[in-house]
């Protein structure tokens, strides 16, 4: 009597009275307790597909960061390139409110770090897609899409050499020009490099902040003329594509000073990209303001345009930059943009590499342009991008555990309409991955 009380003292007596011997001999094992990561990891997969609301499983302060419609067009960017969300495939628990995890998708293997909040209802205050392996992948299958991007697209994936030309891995337009928005801030680097191993200047040197410019991420509430050293400008130029920080150091180096650069380097359509511009130029030059000043510069002689640059550096100053210029979609990518082919990049990339200068090195360094997971199969991952509507460029040095140095960059135009900055960003992920 007492031993049956025992196993029935969590059930009910009615309960307890049907149990057979057999039962009482082997009780039902407990059940295994959830806990509150654990659930909103299994939800995770439905919560990308949307059949979760944001508002049940992201905590609001999350939701006040990246809104339930920014979420979702993200989930659709992802599922559209990789297929659907499926079962959670791993669980690596770094403390009972975070994880990483990977989920299977239909062309994907996806990798999210996850964290919930310490106190009920436990949602979701972090969430990061860290990386995607594509299934069954393959430069052929890469480039077939590029191919079918709206507009134009190329790249260009090559094993850099010290001497001798590059060996091609696998390219589509990798001749063509394109417009690569503020990729063109290498060749910048690469003259501050120069200038720096010539004795001309050091990292240190400081000087004014003295040129303001639109989009400048960075430094757009600093005081005109703070000090700076030119390695903060670099950092600034190329971490997050400051643009004030860009044309300060433009004034500094020289233009002209960066033009040989490029022409040192090689390029294959110089008198496309030439006279270069500032960041604040383009952007004034753009402008509906100065449609005849755009005109006249347009259908002007190399010569004609740099005098026009010079005479008319009030047009062209940063009162004179109209924010509406972009508002409705791509504007003058195909005439008024830095233009380079992918080739004319991965050279770029080699001659950067074979500066051995660390510092430049480091800078790239900063922000790798690449999942946390895909970067940490290298010994060194370097990067630059560029956009503006319409344009996007994206562009990788990398350096193998086994000693091998590439370049891996593509750009995608479209004078038609904003192009899909997510679809191209795991494009160009996979060609990286591919390349591993």
């Amino acid at each position: 009597m007492n031993r049956l009380f025992l196993l029935c003292a969590a059930a009910s007596l009615s309960a307890c009275s049907t149990l057979s011997p057999a039962v009482m001999a082997n009780p039902a094992p407990a059940p295994i307790a959830v806990s509150p990561l654990d659930s909103r990891i299994a939800q995770l997969p439905a919560a990308l597909k949307g059949d979760v609301a944001a508002a049940d499983y992201f905590d609001p302060v999350f939701l006040a960061a990246i809104p339930a419609e920014q979420l979702s067009a993200i989930s659709k960017s992802i599922i559209a390139q990789y297929g659907q969300p499926g079962a959670v495939l791993t669980i690596d628990k770094k403390s009972a409110t975070g994880a990483t995890i990977t989920i299977a998708f239909e062309k994907a293997v996806g990798t999210f770090d996850i964290n919930i909040a310490g106190t009920d209802p436990n949602k979701v205050n972090g969430l990061r897609a860290a990386d995607f392996a594509a299934k069954g992948d393959s430069f052929d299958k890469i480039s077939a899409e590029f191919a079918a991007l709206p507009g134009n697209a190329g790249f260009a994936v090559t094993a850099l050499n010290d001497s001798g030309p590059n060996r091609i891995l696998a390219q589509h337009n990798a001749e063509t020009q394109f417009g690569i928005g503020s990729t063109f801030k290498l060749y910048i680097l690469a003259e501050l490099a120069s200038q720096i191993e010539a004795k001309e200047r050091k990292w240190s040197d400081v000087v004014p902040l003295a040129h303001r410019s639109f989009s400048s991420q960075a430094t757009d509430k600093w005081p005109k003329d703070t000090p700076v050293t030119l390695a903060t400008l670099a950092l600034q130029m190329v971490s997050v594509s400051d643009n004030s920080a860009t044309d300060t150091l433009l004034h500094v180096l020289g233009r002209t000073a960066v033009e040989r650069k490029l022409a040192q380097i090689g390029h294959r359509a110089p008198d496309k990209t030439l006279p270069f511009l500032s960041t604040v130029e383009a952007f004034a030059m753009k402008s509906t303001a100065n449609a005849d000043l755009r005109a006249r510069y347009l259908a002007a002689s190399e010569a004609q345009q740099r005098a026009i640059i010079d005479k008319e550096q009030a047009r062209l100053g940063f009162d004179n930059v109209d924010d509406a210029t972009f508002a409705n979609g791509p504007a003058f990518i195909d005439t008024l943009e830095w233009f380079a082919a992918p080739m004319d990049i991965s050279e770029l990339l080699n001659h950067i590499r074979r500066t051995r200068n660390d510092k430049m090195l480091e800078i790239m360094a900063v922000n790798t342009g690449l999942p946390a997971a895909t970067a940490a199969k290298w010994s060194y991952a370097g990067y630059k991008g560029g956009s503006e509507p319409g344009v996007i460029s994206m562009s990788y040095l990398l350096h193998s555990k086994s000693g091998q140095w590439y370049a891996v960059t593509g750009s995608w135009n479209d004078p038609a309409k904003v192009v899909d900055e997510g679809k191209f960003t795991a494009m160009m992920t996979r060609l990286v991955q591919a390349v591993e």
